[in-house]
């Protein structure tokens, strides 16, 4: 993709776009892009001739937003499913009445429950990157179908949908019958339980208010060398970051800063050239999303699986993030700025 120029200049009136972000009344009323997480965004935006303002986003004042959001021609959006307790549901729904005007939304709503959630692992599972993937939807189909998988070795267990290790749990089978259990949250410990234990701690994962059904996933025992986040602009991949995020790993280190890098990483090119020549086609394809509703910005988590028959490295899919993809590495802020020039109608060229 071409880089705009410094001081690029458009004709007519630069078009407006949002920066949605959650925080409270304080926050709103002192929003300063100079100020914000996002202000390497902010300008580059602004010297490519965007118009790029904050949209401080909370229930309380959700119809000023909405006004506010009127009167852009796109909206970034980065809130967590769940944040501060709230679900995003208002939001969601501002968001679809807001692009039905016309304006862009990345991501919109539909795009996420497609990608987003943890149905993305079922979805997916007999793809390149798939695992043995099941579905659970109850937690008397949790007491049937987990003891014989946990016979071929530890399982990881996901709500619908979350964030930061919420609702993610390890679970595995000893010797003596009883179960090792950790939370994937942050400062949680192994525990020891039984299957009624377990049944208990899982069940609000299966109202319907929290998704009504839980994912399982194999365990990867190379967890312990960390994860691989590739960052996308829409189909192609912007950047990397490398963390040990290893919180279920019985054996591993504190998880350090994730590092981040450029689109030519090497050691990950075969992963781009997957990824961009034919997974994503297919994960689109797997999901029902047609290509074009892709996010302008999102990240996949791969974990390394076992190498292959002819010790090719494999990677096996963790997650993806689309809520609220941030921080991520510089390398992604040039092409996500031409992504909202073409998508709002800006020539991708303009004179220096």
């Amino acid at each position: 993709m071409d880089t705009p120029c410094a001081n690029a200049v458009t004709a007519g009136p630069a078009p407006r776009v949002a920066l949605l972000y959650p925080g409270d009344r304080a926050a709103r009323d002192r929003a300063d892009p100079a100020a914000s997480r996002f202000v390497a965004l902010f300008e580059a935006l602004a010297a490519a001739g965007v118009n790029a303002e904050p949209a401080v986003w909370h229930d309380d004042f959700a119809d000023e937003v909405k006004d506010q959001l009127r009167g852009v021609q796109a909206v970034l959006v980065w809130c967590n499913p769940i944040e501060d307790g709230r679900r995003r549901d208002r939001l969601d729904a501002l968001l679809r009445e807001v692009a039905a005007t016309g304006v862009l939304v990345s991501a919109h709503p539909d795009a996420i429950l497609r990608l987003g959630t943890k149905d993305v692992l079922f979805e997916t599972r007999a793809l390149p990157f798939g695992s043995d993937v099941h579905r659970i939807d109850s937690v008397a189909q949790l007491a049937a179908e987990l003891p014989p998988r946990l016979r071929q070795g530890a399982r990881v267990l996901k709500q619908h949908r979350g964030h930061s290790g919420i609702g993610v749990w390890r679970v595995e089978a000893s010797d003596d019958g009883a179960l090792t259990v950790q939370h994937a949250q942050r400062g949680s410990t192994p525990q020891r339980s039984s299957l009624a234990d377990l049944q208990a701690t899982l069940a609000p994962y299966f109202e319907p208010a929290a998704g009504g059904h839980m994912i399982d996933q194999p365990w990867q025992p190379r967890l312990v060398e960390g994860m691989v986040r590739a960052y996308l602009v829409e189909d192609r991949v912007a950047g990397f970051g490398l963390q040990a995020v290893n919180a279920l790993h019985p054996d591993a280190p504190l998880p350090g800063p994730r590092l981040y890098h450029g689109r030519e990483l090497p050691g990950l090119q075969t992963l781009r050239q997957q990824l961009e020549s034919s997974w994503i086609t297919q994960l689109c394809e797997c999901v029902g999303l047609a290509h074009d509703r892709l996010p302008l910005l999102w990240d996949c988590d791969f974990m390394l699986g076992e190498p292959a028959a002819d010790g090719a490295q494999r990677f096996v899919l963790c997650e993806i993030n689309v809520s609220s993809v941030s921080p991520f590495p510089p390398a992604a802020i040039a092409p996500l700025v031409q992504a909202v020039r073409r998508r709002v109608g800006m020539p991708l060229g303009s004179p220096s």
